[in-house]
């Protein structure tokens, strides 16, 4: 299997396989069960996916209007920690992606792509599941027929966008693969996890 051109493929099938294991408990405290060997792309393509599933059901919970301030905060600080897993393990698929193509010699006409390849299938792992509970919505027993139909819609818009984003990953490995594009990686250097770098962290000594 030429990765370049089946990317897109591995990813929606490991997505499917993730969403499905999950949904099986549907619980988010349940540990993740990897099938794929560690420091694989596909242990990683899993674990993102994984990640996803995990904070897609706590920024649920997070907006019951009813929740106590007390367990809201517990969500929201359980839902920024889950955000700095994602962009670390985002970080671990590109430099997986570079260090398959840092040996590539771009073309003198080489551009950069406004994202790397791991950002784009960050996307990809979550339009899965976009698609994945729109689905849902759209055959609620207990819904109206509008929104059964408004889901529907939605649900027609994301399958197209489905289509597009795995073709335009897909196209973005193929040109850095044939040096029509370079393969750069650039840090989130996020700043409000950091006890060093928050000031209202680093102010009170935490």
């Amino acid at each position: 299997m030429k990765l370049n051109t089946r990317i897109s493929d591995l990813c929606k099938n490991i997505f499917i396989s993730a969403i499905q294991d999950y949904h099986y408990k549907n619980e988010i405290d349940q540990s993740v069960e990897n099938p794929y060997p560690i420091h694989t792309l596909e242990h990683l393509l899993y674990l993102k996916c994984w990640i996803d599933l995990v904070q897609w059901h706590m920024e649920d919970e997070v907006r019951n209007p009813l929740i106590d301030p007390a367990l809201g905060l517990d969500w929201k600080r359980k839902i920024d920690a889950s955000n700095q897993k994602r962009t670390n393990l985002v970080e671990e698929i590109d430099d997986y992606f570079y260090s398959k193509y840092f040996q590539i010699n771009p073309k003198g006409n080489a551009r950069i792509n406004t994202e790397s390849p791991a950002w784009a299938i960050d996307r990809l792992s979550i339009l899965s599941l976009k698609i994945y509970h729109m689905k849902e919505e759209a055959i609620r027993i207990d819904a109206t027929e509008q929104h059964v139909f408004n889901c529907e819609e939605k649900l027609r818009i994301l399958l197209v966008q489905d289509v597009d984003l795995c073709h335009s990953l897909n196209e973005l490995l193929n040109d850095i693969e044939e040096g029509r594009k370079i393969m750069k990686v650039y840090k989130q250097m996020k700043m409000y996890n950091d006890a060093d770098l928050n000031p209202i962290l680093y102010k009170r000594g935490v």
